[in-house]
C-alpha cells in the first residue's frame, strides 16, 4: 500500500495543529487559573537567542500552509505576525486548518518531483516535492509544534505527550 503526497501532507499537518490549539488551550486554562499574565506565557521562550511562544506559533502556521500551496503550486495567503494573546493564536491556527481543508488531493497528489523553490535569508534552497514534505516541512512543523509544547511545558502547564501526539 503505498500512502500519498496529499496524505502524508494536509491530514499530517491539520492533526498537528489541533493539538497545539489543545496545548494553547492548556496554556490559557493555566495562566487563568493561576492568575498569571497570559502575555508572560506568550512571551516566554527557552533560551534568549530561542522565538517566543508566539513566534513559534505563527512559524508553524507559515510552514504548513506554505508547505501544502508549494506543493500544490499555488501562493498562500500571508498572515499578519500581530498575536499577543492565547485567543489570537488560537484563532491563527484555526485559520490555518481552514486553508489547509480547502485542499484536495489531487491538488497535491504528484507533486513528488515538482521542483519547490524557497528564498531563505541569505540563499536560495531548492527542492523536489518528496524532499521538501519529508525533510523541510513536515521537520519544520513538527519543531516548532514541539518548541510551544515545550515552553509551556517548562512555565508549568500540564501538558503530556499525548498532548503533542493527540488522541488515536
Amino acid at each position: 500500500m503505498s500512502i500519498s503526497m496529499y496524505q502524508a501532507s494536509v491530514p499530517v499537518s491539520i492533526r498537528t495543529l489541533n493539538n497545539l490549539i489543545g496545548i494553547l488551550e492548556k496554556g490559557a486554562i493555566y495562566a487563568e487559573t493561576k492568575k498569571i499574565d497570559p502575555s508572560v506565557l506568550v512571551n516566554s521562550r527557552l533560551f534568549p537567542d530561542m522565538f517566543p511562544l508566539s513566534k513559534q506559533v505563527q512559524i508553524a502556521s507559515d510552514i504548513a500552509k506554505r508547505g501544502a500551496a508549494q506543493l500544490a503550486g499555488v501562493e498562500a495567503p500571508k498572515f499578519e505576525d500581530n498575536e499577543t494573546t492565547f485567543p489570537e493564536l488560537i484563532e491563527r491556527v484555526q485559520k490555518t486548518i481552514s486553508y489547509l481543508d480547502t485542499f484536495k488531493p489531487e491538488q497535491i497528489d504528484g507533486s513528488e518531483e515538482r521542483t519547490i523553490t524557497l528564498q531563505m535569508r541569505d540563499n536560495t534552497l531548492s527542492f523536489q516535492g518528496m524532499p521538501f514534505l519529508l525533510y523541510f516541512v513536515l521537520p519544520n512543523v513538527y519543531f516548532h509544534v514541539t518548541t510551544a509544547y515545550n515552553i509551556l511545558r517548562h512555565c508549568g502547564v500540564e501538558v503530556g505527550k499525548q498532548d503533542f501526539l493527540g488522541k488515536p
